[in-house]
């Protein structure tokens, strides 16, 4: 970012600066492809959910479909069609099927959930979506860094999520054609300035991610934790999805609501949310538990916890030590 903040200059411009800016932000460009295994297009954005916009607002769609546990971002009034997970916060690839009554609908799966870290078998479910005429926006927001971009249409790629910058994401587009364009720049489908210290830090962080992203010895005391949560009464959401990842844990404590356990938790120097972060401000049910039919009486007490690359095995530690005080009070 320090070599960006020293070129910047609008990469749009003709002068010396500007085409000197205009070379560096074309560098990062194909050095994201390279890192994330990409061969179609990258298109810039200020992050996740501009890109969600951007692909929901101008992809060449008559419709756009999603499933019931998507990010708020993708929860708009964009989307035509809804459709259920299973209880284990899987798409049924087959119901998908018999949804997709037009060609070359947009439908939008997150790879990774940002609530349950239930991960998506996108490569059954594109094939569907191909298989029907249908475009695969996949929101790969939480899995970009940690895991390999999935056979799609569009991805959606947001930096901080692997430790870059805050600000900065991209839209993965296997072709142009498949957005209308907007005019101004990136490449006429994308409006404003962009953001070169970002980008060049988002291509930083990116080529940094390690595998696997974080040490799993790191993670080693959340086994122990899941066992005494069991033991306790409490859910381990984990143990009822498909396909969980280890970055994202949901976990629901048997005698305190997810709203206490966020104020104790805070006044602990912990931060844990309730749903995903974007949405965790409302202190509402989760929907994407609503949509995987846990009990009320679960949902309400289930918390969302996150790890990142700078996540040490004592901060780990900690958590899990907090959370039993709080679950045997």
């Amino acid at each position: 970012m320090e070599v960006g903040f020293r070129l910047w200059a609008n990469p749009s411009s003709p002068h010396a600066e500007g085409r000197k800016a205009r070379a560096a932000l074309e560098d990062a460009r194909e050095r994201i492809k390279t890192a994330l295994g990409w061969q179609g297009e990258v298109i810039f954005t200020s992050g996740a959910s501009e890109a969600a916009s951007l692909a929901q607002g101008h992809a060449a769609a008559p419709a756009t479909y999603m499933s019931s546990v998507e990010h708020d971002a993708l929860a708009s009034d964009m989307v035509d069609f809804t459709f259920p997970v299973g209880k284990d916060g899987a798409v049924d690839a087959r119901l998908l099927s018999t949804s997709l009554t037009e060609s070359r609908t947009l439908v939008a799966v997150q790879h990774i959930n940002s609530e349950t870290g239930n991960r998506q078998g996108l490569a059954r479910i594109g094939q569907t979506i191909q298989d029907n005429g249908a475009l695969l926006l996949a929101d790969c927001a939480q899995s970009a860094g940690k895991f390999a971009i999935p056979p799609c249409d569009m991805a959606i790629v947001s930096a901080h999520k692997f430790g870059g910058p805050i600000g900065v994401g991209a839209l993965l587009v296997k072709d142009y054609a498949l957005l209308h364009p907007s005019g101004g720049q990136e490449r006429g489908y994308r409006r404003g300035t962009e953001n070169l210290p970002g980008a060049l830090g988002m291509v930083a962080a990116l080529e940094a991610c390690g595998r696997p992203y974080i040490d799993p010895v790191v993670l080693e005391p959340l086994d122990r934790l899941a066992s005494e949560c069991r033991t306790i009464g409490g859910t381990w959401l984990s143990d009822h999805l498909s396909d969980p990842t280890p970055y994202i844990r949901a976990l629901a404590m048997p005698n305190m609501s997810a709203t206490a356990q966020v104020m104790r938790f805070d006044m602990a120097g912990i931060a844990v949310s309730q749903g995903s972060a974007c949405s965790s401000g409302t202190m509402k049910t989760s929907r994407v538990l609503e949509a995987m039919q846990v009990e009320p009486e679960v949902a309400t007490n289930t918390i969302r916890v996150s790890f990142g690359w700078n996540t040490m095995r004592a901060e780990v530690e900690r958590f899990c030590e907090v959370w039993l005080d709080l679950a045997k009070a």
